[in-house]
């Protein structure tokens, strides 16, 4: 009997917060019809935002990626002196307020800041503009791969990398064709997640590049300039990001699963490199 009570216990809790997280998105989805939230996505606000943040968040991912991964692989495969200083100095981006994060961007990059003579003295200035909304992506979405990419790396066995250098590997080909397959799972992960965290964006970009329609306006500042001027529009792109953001946490899904399943994957990837 106690066993029993304890499943309903935990059935009913279940079921109430997988509710509680469900009706926020169920209603973004039907408060208005879908006739009426396709309609609205017609509307040159949500076209502009859209292609302001699929442009941002490609090109911040890209350099997530590039100076991100070899960041992880240093930090997971080296012990060095400052290296827990370094760990945390990735991580803290991610508890950080945005408004905190906005106002770093400003005093570091901005006209007045740190960098801004050097900026200014190469006619560059990026404040309000495209290049200040990738680096705030950048700012507030690159630890989160990061983290997951040094999780993956730790992970891999140093059994298989020591076998690929072994058997006449380089470095340079062990780390791609052993390292990488290896860690495929979770640099994905993090992949898909700091680009979900940079389409949602928003605190740290609208401090730092505005809120200016077809030049720095993202979805997310969309839906907050949109809100007291046309609820349906705001609608619409709430319920386009729901859909966008949604697709990629099942991408994910799918990835993780699709590398699980590849279980000898770490042998072939090993013998593949030394041949």
């Amino acid at each position: 009997m106690r066993r029993l009570l304890m499943a309903v216990a935990f059935f009913a809790a279940s079921a109430i917060a997988l509710a509680f997280l469900a009706l926020p998105l169920l209603a973004l989805l039907t408060h208005r019809s879908p006739g009426t939230l396709v309609s609205e996505l017609n509307n040159p606000v949500v076209g502009d935002a859209l292609l302001v943040s699929l442009k941002t968040s490609v090109i911040a991912q890209a350099l997530i990626v590039l100076f991100g991964t070899p960041t992880a692989y240093l930090l997971a495969t080296r012990r060095f002196p400052g290296r827990t200083l370094a760990i945390t100095l990735v991580e803290l981006p991610i508890v950080l307020p945005p408004a905190v994060a906005g106002i770093g961007l400003i005093v570091a990059f901005g006209r007045l800041g740190l960098l801004g003579g050097v900026f200014s003295a190469l006619g560059i200035d990026v404040s309000f503009d495209q290049a200040a909304v990738v680096l705030a992506v950048m700012f507030v979405a690159g630890p989160l791969y990061v983290r997951f990419a040094v999780a993956a790396f730790g992970a891999v066995d140093p059994e298989l990398v020591m076998a690929s250098r072994t058997l006449g590997a380089g470095p340079l080909r062990t780390f791609f064709r052993v390292v990488v397959p290896l860690a495929g799972g979770g640099l994905a992960a993090g992949a898909a997640l700091a680009l979900a965290r940079g389409l949602g964006e928003f605190g740290a970009t609208i401090m730092f590049a505005g809120s200016l329609q077809g030049v720095t306006q993202t979805l997310p500042l969309a839906i907050y300039a949109e809100f007291d001027n046309n609820l349906d529009v705001a609608l619409s792109i709430a319920a386009l990001f729901v859909i966008i953001t949604g697709a990629i946490l099942l991408s994910l899904k799918l990835t993780s699963v699709w590398h699980s399943s590849r279980s000898d994957s770490r042998y072939r990837a090993a013998s593949f490199a030394s041949s």
